[in-house]
């Protein structure tokens, strides 16, 4: 295979490949399920195992225009993490971590969660103090948090910059120790699988055109496969949530979509055995276990669906990495990649009703979806076979945008959702 260095990168404009889900066997739709999933990502996915496990619903079907796990579920960062300040973020991301801890055993199938912590630095005496206020919070949300100074960053990421010239000198930072990453078709794969032996049916390359209604309430859902009743129908299409709403009549959602780019390097040896934030320059980078260093940025500013990003935002985050890092400078990039992201004016999901009944949403994750695939899918789940919200989940009702109770993690952590 052929190794390109960064800036061969940016002249070629590569992207990464996502289709190992293309191998699931697809049944034939039913004419009708109990329950209709539109989008067989992670949250679908994750939906469709809880519905049956946790509701005994198995009658439920899970669609894909594409294959399962090929859009943002196979385009992450694989981060995983709750270090949120807001109680209502953090019940939410803590619940998804928890669910981690145990997914491999309770799937039997290895996901590959590896808890190696997660740092976030600070830059100066204001972020210090910032630094301080955020593990105050998460520590009185419960969830994990140590204060570190420059030392203790050191000891942890010893690769790092740390001259005292740099043009964002490292004082100390944040870190969460239950954070980590985890294998992102394995994670699909594993609740596919998983679901599949407790009777849904999952079905690839069944776009949804359309959806029926009767008595204005929405009772199934026209497909590239013909017509598929369900008593309920709820949507995972992280990307594309407005469009599905326009097609099922919801009026406009407050959600834009944004490209999220990623990289990924030729294997090395260990380097880095935590994930490293860096906020001034937008990027961070873990270490994989075949060894490729995966590099993630902040969001494109202009909205596009396109899946390969832009130029300015890839020299931004590379030259971030290599002033972090200057020992990765001569690293060459294996590919490029970027998912489509749908993020609302308060960077917090949506999770409920659409406004049309028999249709709800999951959808507005932002950069925060992989992370919460596991709460995601629990919540989603119970609101789909109870018709009313988990109390983790009703903060994030879309009915916040009328009431104005956001909850802005953007600005309140600092750090993308």
């Amino acid at each position: 295979m052929t190794r390109y260095s960064a800036f061969n990168l940016l002249r070629e404009g590569l992207r990464g490949h996502t289709g190992w889900g293309k191998a699931w066997r697809s049944p034939a739709p039913k004419s009708s399920y109990d329950a209709v999933i539109v989008g067989a990502g992670g949250h679908g996915l994750a939906t469709a195992y809880y519905l049956a496990k946790n509701h005994g619903l198995t009658n439920v079907a899970v669609l894909e225009k594409g294959w399962l796990g090929g859009g943002n579920t196979g385009r992450n960062t694989t981060v995983i993490r709750s270090n949120y300040f807001y109680p209502e973020s953090a019940a939410l991301y803590d619940l998804s971590v928890r669910l981690y801890e145990n997914l491999s055993r309770e799937l039997n199938y290895n996901v590959m969660f590896s808890q190696r912590g997660m740092v976030v630095t600070a830059h100066s005496e204001p972020d210090m103090e910032m630094a301080a206020r955020q593990v105050n919070a998460m520590r009185l949300n419960g969830v994990d948090a140590e204060f570190l100074d420059r030392d203790q960053v050191r000891k942890l990421a010893p690769l790092l910059n740390y001259r005292a010239d740099m043009r964002f000198p490292i004082h100390g930072g944040v870190l969460q120790p239950r954070a980590g990453t985890g294998r992102h078709d394995a994670v699909a794969w594993g609740y596919a699988r998983a679901a599949d032996a407790l009777g849904v049916d999952i079905i690839q390359n069944c776009e949804v055109q359309d959806f029926i209604f009767e008595a204005g309430r929405c009772v199934g859902v026209h497909t590239s496969k013909g017509d598929i009743r369900a008593a309920v129908v709820g949507a995972t299409v992280a990307g594309h949530s407005s469009v599905i709403a326009k097609m099922a009549g919801c009026g406009d959602l407050p959600i834009t979509s944004y490209a999220l780019q990623a990289f990924v390097s030729e294997p090395l040896k260990p380097v880095l055995d935590t994930v490293v934030l860096c906020p001034p320059f937008g990027t961070y980078v873990s270490q994989s276990d075949k060894g490729g260093l995966v590099i993630g940025g902040g969001l494109d500013r202009i909205p596009s669906y396109g899946q390969r990003g832009n130029l300015p935002v890839q020299e931004t985050v590379l030259a971030g990495l290599v002033e972090m890092m200057p020992a990765l400078a001569s690293v060459k990039l294996l590919r490029h990649w970027a998912g489509i992201v749908d993020v609302t004016p308060d960077s917090s999901p949506i999770i409920g009703p659409s406004g049309v009944e028999g249709l709800y949403l999951n959808c507005g994750w932002g950069t925060g979806g992989f992370k919460a695939i596991p709460a995601g899918g629990y919540l989603f789940a119970h609101i789909l076979a109870t018709g009313t919200h988990h109390e983790i989940s009703r903060p994030f009702d879309r009915n916040r945008f009328v009431t104005g109770h956001l909850i802005d993690e953007g600005a309140a952590s600092g750090i993308a959702h």
